[in-house]
Parts: structure tokens; sequence; C-alpha cells
């Protein structure tokens, strides 16, 4: 039996810690911040489940205060010392890593810290799980080196199982090269000398970091895939360490209840039926339960919870011949706004979960019902909010490579000339490979309905070709080959970017092969003293002075946007969500403190757009 004074010593111990991490840390003080960043603490940072699609009980979060150094991008060892701590997981130039230093190529970012192992991951094999890591990592664990990943916005792991020592204590160490706009890899608006629509530069540990604990053999991914009219699910998975014999057993559950169960041999793909199928939609997002088991001889193995959603994506023509956008079966219009998720105080990371879920929620409270995610992917968790609340989502690939780019984009005809950039090998190489490692990391979240390649021509490469490789790899959904890009008659969907008047392509000569949507419209821009990154020369596509001057102007683009629909526009994006930096044109501040024109408003305008029908 233990004595009381022994426990009561650990908890004080235990409490005293966690005091001094807290007190250790603090955010860079200078610039505005969300009120969710009162409520980070370095003791429970970002402590939610990671990975909603496929989940595990044998898990421990690695969040809070690491080490960290920058050396010379040279440096091949491990410093000897370090500069101090830095909050994982926000990125060093954030203000809530308690840091705020800009890195560069010619540094590198060293991260250190010491762990021990929980009872949860303490037998079989470990994994190390990084959510997002931007660019370059190499990772030690006690001095033996792992392995290295590139890619900024695609989640990644490590079996640490042989560097793990006896006993609970380990030491992971991982050091990041990330040139930004220096380098050809995608990085989305990050530029060393942000201005304008370019941003502060994000480096090295983002998202989640965890350890899981797996057996020998196991459940490595699922993908899951509705068909509608079939009445069916499609899955498959890939296993790690599997025997001639081995089996999954899948069960697609209405809450509690079977609906459909198959067992198949783990290389194969299985088709449940889902008869009368719940159908998911921005009204009604309903979900399917799926549980995974991994048999061997009739034993379980391996077992993980996920769930599905039935909902189709397509394109059809209406009556005149024009392609429109269709969501189960039925004409939507999509109408969301440009949704950057930047944040003012964590960069790429909001600072907490319930701030994470806050944007998604505010926008369906605005009454949009779609939302374009621009040239960023989010963690996990953010699009299972999505799932959840019932919003679509247009998902771009972030950008890269971005100079010597040529644009030719005319609102009324398309000249479609061949202006597609000349993209080294390298360069080529870190795009392709990237763009299928977030597809495939992002599949079984229904509420992903297009894909979209590029973004206007910044970077944009051998566009056919990588269009309809997108099209051939995921035929599940749409794809907008380059939204407001060059236009070479490929893809889905024709995208126009036309500020800040709605317009859009003429759907006589482009809307029998393509659906014709306006990509990019609005920027209404309004400064809100006390709510801004700078204290001057902020700016917006249109600026305003004061919120009754903006709603009434915003009224006449919805109303101009409306009476496009019935001529054969199938969606609209608004910029933007939020102010960004010294962007102002967004519907909220960007810490999230002051909405511009009321919610409840923008509700009640935005009906207009849906009760729109075509013949």
């Amino acid at each position: 039996m233990i004595r009381k004074p022994l426990v009561i010593a650990a908890l004080l111990a235990s409490f005293q810690l966690a005091n001094a991490q807290s007190t250790s840390w603090k955010p860079v003080e200078g610039k505005i911040m969300s009120p969710w960043a009162k409520k980070v603490d370095p003791a429970k940072t970002l402590q939610e489940y990671p990975r909603p699609q496929l989940v595990r009980k044998n898990w421990q979060n690695l969040n809070g205060l690491w080490q960290y150094a920058l050396t010379s991008a040279n440096q091949t060892q491990v410093p000897s010392t370090f500069d101090g701590q830095i909050l994982v997981p926000f990125a060093i130039e954030s203000a809530l890593s308690g840091v705020g230093k800009t890195v560069g190529k010619d540094q590198l970012l060293w991260y250190k810290t010491s762990i021990e192992l929980s009872k949860a991951v303490s037998k079989d094999q470990v994994l190390l799980h990084f959510g997002a890591v931007d660019w370059r990592c190499t990772v030690y664990v006690n001095g033996e080196k792992v392995g290295t990943h590139e890619g900024g916005f695609d989640p990644f792991s490590f079996d640490i199982t042989k560097q793990l020592k006896k006993g609970k204590k380990q030491e992971i160490t991982l050091s990041v090269w990330d040139p930004t706009d220096d380098g050809p890899q995608p990085r989305g608006k990050q530029v060393k000398s942000p201005e304008g629509i370019w941003y502060t530069p994000v480096t090295g540990i983002w998202q989640t970091v965890w350890l899981e604990s797996v057996p020998k053999t196991y459940i490595a991914h699922t993908k899951q895939t509705p068909d509608v009219d079939q009445q069916s699910l499609k899955f498959s998975a890939a296993v790690e360490g599997s025997q001639a014999g081995d089996q999954l057993k899948v069960v697609a559950l209405d809450g509690d209840q079977v609906v459909s169960e198959q067992t198949i041999a783990v290389d194969a793909e299985a088709s449940l039926s889902i008869p009368n199928a719940k159908l998911w939609s921005t009204t009604n997002p309903y979900r399917y339960n799926l549980q995974v088991s991994l048999l061997r001889k009739g034993k379980v193995l391996d077992q993980v919870s996920s769930y599905f959603a039935m909902r189709k994506i397509s394109m059809q023509k209406d009556s005149k011949g024009v392609q429109r956008l269709f969501l189960n079966n039925q004409f939507t219009f999509q109408y969301g706004p440009l949704d950057q998720g930047w944040w003012p105080d964590g960069l790429y990371t909001a600072p907490t979960d319930e701030a994470l879920l806050f944007d998604i929620v505010k926008t369906k409270e605005m009454g949009f019902n779609m939302i374009r995610k621009h040239i960023k992917v989010e963690p996990a968790r953010w699009y299972h909010y999505c799932d959840s609340v019932g919003i679509l989502v247009w998902q771009d690939m972030p950008s890269g490579d971005l100079g010597g780019n040529r644009w030719d984009n005319h609102p009324g005809q398309i000249s479609g000339k061949n202006l597609d950039k000349e993209r080294t090998a390298e360069s080529e190489g870190y795009h392709r490979k990237e763009w299928k490692a977030i597809m495939d990391a992002l599949h079984n979240f229904p509420s992903i309905v297009v894909w979209v390649p590029f973004n206007e021509a910044w970077g944009q490469f051998k566009t056919k070709e990588i269009t309809e490789w997108t099209m051939n790899y995921d035929p599940s959904r749409l794809v907008n080959s380059a939204s407001g890009g060059n236009f070479l008659k490929t893809g889905h969907i024709l995208d126009l970017h036309n500020y800040p008047d709605p317009n859009m392509p003429d759907p006589e000569i482009f809307g029998a092969k393509q659906a014709i949507v306006l990509g990019e419209f609005g920027g209404l821009g309004l400064p809100i003293e006390g709510h801004t990154w700078q204290q001057k020369n902020n700016w917006g596509y249109q600026s305003f002075k004061n919120q009754d001057e903006l709603t009434q102007r915003y009224m006449k683009l919805i109303d101009d946007l409306k009476n496009l629909i019935p001529l054969g526009l199938s969606a609209g994006v608004y910029t933007q969500t939020t102010d960004v930096e010294v962007e102002t044109n967004g519907m909220m501040t960007y810490d999230r403190k002051v909405m511009k024109i009321p919610a409840e408003k923008l509700n009640q305008i935005h009906q207009a757009l849906y009760k729109q029908t075509i013949q």
C-alpha cells in the first residue's frame, strides 16, 4: 500500500511541474490576439485526439514546451545547447510559440524534448505522428536518426520501436529547414517579407505531435467512398505486417444498429450495402459509424473506429444545356467565403480546438453553405467539424514556385492560350507528391466536394495533366482545375475571379462542358480600430468608412450575384471569412472579436441565393 504522504508529495511535484511550465512561457507581445489566446495552457496544449477518421485508444499527446535552437543551415549535429523553450505545435514565428523569431533558408530550427512513455504506449510497436511540419524535417529518437519527411501540409509518421530505450524516459529531437519563398516547394501565402496578400512565414511544427501504440500487424489507413446511386459504400484499407489469410471485418452502423457488414481479405475491396440511406447534406449532416477489425484465424489483432456519410457531388445539365453543380442529385447553389485559416496569435494554428470550431460554426450562422479552403490544409479535426456541422468544402492545393507566372484571365471570353509555367523536375515533384499526400489524407471527409489543384496562375503548370490525374485519382469528387487561373478547358469547373462585383463567363460559350462558378469576388474592406494587425496601411479591394456603408454595398453584391444564378452560375466565393494581417476585407476582424455585419443579418441576406430555381 502507498502511504498518503508519498501520494501527496507526488501530486505536489506534478502540480509544481505544470505550474513551472505555465510560468516560464508567455505569448510574444505586440500583436492583436484572439479571445482563445488566454485559454492556451502549456501543460494542456491542444489535447484533443488528432485523427477522428481512424481512432484508437492507445495514444499519447506530446504537445507542450519543447527546447529549440537556431543554427546554420549547414549544421549536421544536434546542438549541444539550446536557446530556450518553444510551445509546440505553434510555429516559431507565431506569438503563441513564445519565441516570435524568423528563420529562413540560411538556418535550421532544432527541437528537443524528453518524454515519459505513458502506459497506453508502453508495449507493442510505437508510432511517432506529426500532423504537419513545414517543411523538411529530420527526426531523431534517443540520438538515432529515424527518417526525413518533406512537405508542409500532410501528416506523416515513423515507427520508432527500435529506437526506444528500456524504461519510460525517451528523447525526441528534430531539425527543420524551410526556405519559404526562396524555395520551389508548396508554401501557400508565406513570404519572407510579408505585405498585402502575402503573410508571415510559418516554420516548423504547426500541428499536434503524438505517439500511438499499435500491434505488429495493424491497420495503417482506410479508404471509404460513398456511392449514393448504388446505395453502397466502397471500403479498402492498408495493413502493415499482414500475413496470408489475414482478414478485415467491416461493420457499418446507424448509431448502434448494424446496417451492413462484410469480411474481406486485407488487400480486397468491400462493397457495403447501405439501403434507404440517410443522405448527408448541409441541412442534415448525417454520418454513419464504421468499425474495422483486423482478424487472424478469427482472433482480433487490431481495431479502429471511423465514420462515413452518404453524399454525392456531381455535374448535370439543366434544360438549357448548361452544366450545374448538384448535391445528392439536386441543384444546390454553393456560396461560401474564401477561408485562409490564419490566426493573429497562432498563424497557421488555431490557439484552441474551440477556436478551430468557432470559424466553421460562425460561417454557418452567417448563412454560408460552403467554404473554399484557400491554399492551406487544416488539421483533420477541422474537416471533421465541417462534416459534423454540415458545410461543403472546396480544398485548394497550396501554391508554390510562383516566380515568372503568366496570367490571361478575361471575364467575357477566355483565350485558351497555353500559358503553363515551365517548372523544374524537382519543383514538379514536390507539387505532385504533396498533392497526392493531401488527397490521401483527406479522402474520407465527406464535406470535401471539390479539389482545386491551382489558384490563379500561381505556379500553374501542366494544367491538363495535373487536372486529369486528379479526376482519375478521385472520381468521387469534382475538380476545379485552376481557380481564377489560365483556363485550358479541362476539369469539371470554369472558375472566374472578379473584384469587387460579381461576374461570370458566358454560359453559351463555356457552359455546355463545365459548370460556371465565381471563385473569388467582393473583398470589401473595413478596418476596425483596435482590431487590426497594424495601425496604418491596411487595405481591402474596396474600403469603407463604417459598417452601414459596408452592409449596403454587400447587399448590392448579393443582389447582383443572385441575378446570375438563373443565367448559369452554380457557385460563388466571397473574399473572405476574416481579416488576415494587413487585409481588412473579412466578415470578421482578424482577432474574431468583431462581426462587421451581424451574422443574423448576413444569414437573412443570403437566403435569396438558395431560393433561386433553374429549369
